[in-house]
């Protein structure tokens, strides 16, 4: 009867970021979590601006659309050089990056 029970019950769902699996009992460490979740949000917040540059550039050179690739290349190449000075991506990605889809918006335009 017991085992019925116990495998009617929903699944448990993994903790959240916000909830410690292990509380830290040392005083530095309780800081050092703390930051570290702020550091976390705001990394995430970094990265989703970026993807959503990146992404926008990259849905207009889809289209065919060269003047509002070139725009949006800026716009994407600052978002990289942020994230690089905010510490979120290292600088070769971002170089990485920022050449692909220069590259991209050459061939767009070489193609018109």
């Amino acid at each position: 009867m017991w085992r019925a029970l116990s495998l009617a019950r929903a699944p448990i769902r993994p903790r959240l970021h916000t909830e410690a699996l292990f509380v830290a009992n040392i005083k530095s460490q309780i800081k050092r979590n703390r930051q570290n979740e702020k550091r976390r949000l705001r990394n995430k917040a970094v990265k989703s601006s970026l993807k959503t540059a990146v992404r926008k550039f990259r849905e207009a050179a889809e289209q065919g659309n060269a003047e509002e690739a070139v725009v949006l290349l800026q716009a994407a190449s600052r978002q990289l050089d942020k994230a690089v000075s905010k510490g979120v991506i290292h600088r070769n990605q971002a170089a990485n990056r920022k050449s692909a889809i220069a590259k991209r918006a050459a061939a767009l335009q070489a193609a018109e």
